[in-house]
């Protein structure tokens, strides 16, 4: 086992900056620079507290770090807090363990000719491949399925590592994207169905209710514009849905199959909200999802009408997956908007995984009663 590192508060205290960023936590050291840009509050709310004890900061208030959060911290372990005796102590323990790791030189080299790492302490990196429930050298995808009951919890357990779902190069490469790729593939579309939509209706023989004569009613070029909103909106309900009753879906414990969709669509997700391949919807699946969203359209309001509620749809999506990228990488600004929308998608994915399913607003968690609750402290005496 590797050799516990000791640091003294100096030591801790020259890691201040954006790119070497040491804090304390119940006397032990973490080195957060990876996660300062990932920060649900804002990288300075980190580097101000650089190099502190920030025990008191994590328990609230304002925020009160849920159980996830702090076992995602364990992720930045580097070593503990000396103590004033811990120098002396130190060099009583050297003896002793020279002896000790003589003996773990002799196993790590017979691990290495089987090809195999070292052991180090769990707390120093993401994962634990000796005891975690999954081969994390292995696609993930084939393997949930055999969590069973233990599935629900280890999913939302997240880390801070990327996720291989599939063996093949070419299907994996498929099942992720980088960010760009979504308004780059999708907005060529949401622009050439909107000239299609808008021409369509300045024809001005579209007209609603057809099968009763004295009743249609025609639509002008100029409903366009609402017609796109409604479909913006309407996607918005879609995206609370999908989210809630088919990504949030519980799997039966013993249904194998189920489990490894839940992981495919949205649980590689929640273990690793922080892998940037896997934050928005990738082109070649979402065309096909696409495809079949135009299709019941088609069916349910023929012509320029549905297609411009389509197209608004689309490029609700859009916003959607962009907005969702920004919730997990970008820095708003404190107090606006979408600062707000940041910390409360944070909370779903860290402490609340039941209820927060709205990601462009909170609108629809309102009436299907699914709101985070704002926390609350007891006032101190």
């Amino acid at each position: 086992m590797e050799k516990k590192r000791y640091f003294s508060v100096d030591e801790v205290q020259q890691h201040t900056t954006v790119d070497s960023c040491w804090i304390i936590h119940e006397r032990r050291v973490y080195d957060v620079s990876a996660f300062i840009q990932r920060h649900p509050g804002g990288e300075q709310m980190i580097v101000q507290r650089a190099g502190r004890d920030v025990s008191r900061d994590m328990a609230g208030p304002p925020h009160r770090h849920s159980p996830n959060a702090l076992r995602w911290l364990q992720q930045y372990y580097i070593g503990e807090l000396r103590q004033d005796n811990q120098v002396e102590e130190d060099e009583e323990e050297e003896e002793v363990e020279e002896f000790a790791q003589k003996k773990q030189a002799v196993r790590e080299r017979s691990a290495a000719n089987r090809g195999s790492n070292s052991v180090m302490d769990a707390r120093c990196k993401s994962v634990d491949p000796d005891n975690d429930l999954v081969d994390w050298k292995k696609p993930l995808l084939w393997q949930v399925g055999h969590l069973r009951e233990k599935y629900d919890e280890w999913v939302h357990q997240p880390v801070d590592r990327p996720i291989r779902l599939f063996y093949s190069d070419l299907v994996e490469a498929c099942s992720k994207t980088a960010w760009y790729m979504v308004p780059l593939v999708w907005t060529p579309v949401v622009i050439l169905f909107s000239w299609y939509s808008y021409t369509g209706l300045a024809q001005g023989n579209t007209r609603l209710f057809t099968s009763f004569a004295d009743y249609s009613i025609p639509v002008h070029k100029y409903c366009f514009p609402f017609l796109f909103v409604l479909g913006m909106f309407l996607w918005s309900l879609v995206e609370y849905l999908i989210h809630r009753y088919l990504f949030h879906m519980r799997p039966p414990a013993s249904n194998y199959y189920l489990i490894t969709l839940h992981f495919m669509l949205h649980g590689q997700h929640h273990k690793s909200p922080f892998d940037g391949s896997r934050l928005v919807f990738p082109p070649v699946p979402a065309s096909f999802v696409v495809v079949l969203f135009l299709a019941a359209f088609h069916l349910l309001a023929p012509g320029a009408v549905g297609m411009s509620i389509f197209v608004g749809g689309l490029c609700g999506y859009v916003v959607y997956d962009m907005i969702h990228y920004y919730l997990h990488y970008g820095t708003p600004k404190k107090g606006s908007y979408l600062y707000g929308l940041k910390a409360y998608h944070v909370k779903h994915h860290f402490e609340h995984q039941r209820l927060g399913f709205g990601i462009t607003s909170r609108f629809w968690d309102y009436p299907f009663h699914t709101v985070i609750p704002e926390e609350t402290f007891e006032k101190s005496h």
